[in-house]
């Protein structure tokens, strides 16, 4: 309702500025162009005149009312270590310029009511003035000459690069229509090569699998940031003009295709602290959804975020990130709980250059599986729960031929047999049904043996093991399809005794 008033009321002040051109053309018919003119510039003058300090009080004013809410002023204080250096420019410039900006008004106001047009006026011309000249030229010259000096050494400070042996977290933000791709190193702390034409559905950054930095990145969903600690963000852009913009820690730099750039800051706040400067100032305590003045209020839902401030399409707005920023223990376990983006969505497929070989982490989480499976098997009371399948034990299609990464499940069978001196244990091969019984019965019982000769091999006593083939007889599921058959071609571990 309110706002319908407000449009009424402006449509009803046009009509009536429009009547009143109306009547002023009719007198002006009436009694006269020149004189009409008089009256209309000596009208227009009083007018502007009036308007001047209207104008400026709404302006200082509005600008003391909205103050709290303006970067740099009241509860918006940088959050970073650069930040305060660029909020004393801005409010140095302010000074100089809002100086200018009254004086300027003022005689732009002044002068339209002073110098109004008046029968029997003449204007003045002046073709040179070297005293205006002067003034107007030299003051400038050395105001700007002091705010280029102290804006150079504030470049010079905010632009520098981390230095040699300095401390400090790399991360990488790739914008694209429309969001930020956000990648962090893993606990070698580097983050690994990317080239363009390496892109594809399941490499979305075109990250180099042959860089063994890549392995541990890990890709994240929102920015996370130790406080009081150096970071360094590398820019990049996958298809048009964006821009990397921080707006609480005062950072802003261009993501362009093809040019990496980067910029480098300290957070100094952490978001609970942020929430409390601003739970301080009555314009953040109100309810931040107005339709549930019972929910929390607007100091509450804060977070910093990451924005785009280009227009690079319709959906530019989408292209924001929150950004949490926590202390150094937080962020540590934080960063400790994210998958690395090989490992959870490269490893052994077309992608991945490694399927050959077998990382620290694959060996001891193999390891620590068979431990828990054998633990299991031994405290079980009936002969079912005794048994499980080594999964990870393979073989040469259509042969009894160990592949080579099953060394390592057989090397956790040889040590829990030896953590174990009285375990006797059934190795048992099984396959599907592809073939004839008798081709299946000899493969299972051949592959059963060359896991026990290699148990054997590496120490373990052959009286403690019984190697048996079951061919086809004992599927674990359907032999319809490949999956299932897949399922049935494996090699069990039974204890006996």
């Amino acid at each position: 309702m309110t706002a319908l008033l407000i449009v009424l009321s402006i449509i009803l002040i046009a009509v009536v500025a429009v009547q009143i051109g109306r009547v002023t053309e009719l007198a002006s018919k009436i009694r006269g162009e020149e004189e009409m003119q008089e009256v209309s510039n000596r009208r227009q003058g009083a007018y502007l005149l009036a308007f001047l300090p209207i104008f400026l009080v709404l302006t200082i004013g509005s600008g003391i009312y909205y103050k709290n809410y303006m970067f740099g002023f009241g509860a918006m204080n940088a959050a970073s270590e650069h930040g305060p250096v660029l909020d004393r420019m801005f409010n140095i410039t302010l000074f100089f310029t809002g100086i200018v900006f009254i004086i300027t008004q003022i005689a732009l106001f002044y002068f339209a009511y002073k110098y109004k047009g008046k029968k029997g006026r003449k204007a003045d011309f002046i073709a040179h003035d070297n005293r205006l000249e002067i003034v107007w030229t030299l003051i400038p010259a050395v105001v700007m000459t002091f705010l280029v000096i102290g804006g150079l050494d504030a470049w010079n400070e905010v632009m520098a690069d981390v230095g040699p042996g300095e401390e400090y977290l790399e991360i990488e933000a790739t914008g694209y229509q429309f969001g930020w791709a956000m990648r962090y190193p893993g606990p070698d702390g580097k983050i690994g090569e990317k080239d363009f034409q390496k892109i594809s559905g399941l490499n979305p950054l075109g990250q180099n699998w042959q860089d063994e930095k890549n392995l541990d990145d890990f890709h994240a969903s929102e920015i996370y940031l130790p406080v009081n600690k150096k970071i360094r963000v590398r820019i990049t852009s996958k298809d048009v003009l964006h821009n990397f913009y921080l707006p609480h820690f005062r950072v802003k730099m261009d993501a362009v295709p093809g040019m990496p750039t980067y910029f480098v800051f300290t957070p100094t706040k952490t978001t609970e602290e942020f929430r409390l400067q601003l739970s301080k100032y009555p314009e953040y305590q109100v309810p931040a959804d107005p339709a549930d003045p019972e929910g929390p209020q607007l100091w509450e839902n804060f977070d910093y975020e990451l924005a785009c401030a280009e227009l690079c399409g319709r959906s530019h707005f989408a292209m924001r990130l929150p950004v949490k920023v926590v202390s150094e223990q937080e962020f540590q376990a934080w960063a400790a709980k994210q998958p690395s983006y090989y490992m959870s969505t490269i490893r052994n497929t077309q992608e991945d250059p490694y399927t050959d070989r077998l990382f620290e982490s694959e060996i001891s989480e193999r390891k620590a599986e068979f431990n828990e499976k054998l633990e299991s098997a031994l405290t079980a009371e009936t002969p079912d729960e005794k048994v499980f399948e080594l999964e990870y034990v393979k073989f040469e299609t259509g042969a009894a031929e160990l592949t080579p990464l099953s060394r390592y499940e057989l090397n956790n069978i040889v040590e829990g047999m030896a953590k174990y001196p009285d375990m006797r244990v059934e190795l048992a091969g099984h396959t599907d049904n592809t073939g004839g019984d008798e081709v299946n019965q000899t493969l299972s019982e051949n592959r059963a043996q060359v896991v026990y000769d290699y148990l054997v091999e590496q120490g373990v006593s052959a009286d403690r093991l019984v190697a048996r083939g079951y061919g086809a007889s004992q599927p674990v599921d359907t032999n319809n399809t490949d999956a299932g058959r897949e399922k049935n071609r494996r090699t069990e571990f039974k204890i006996i005794g």
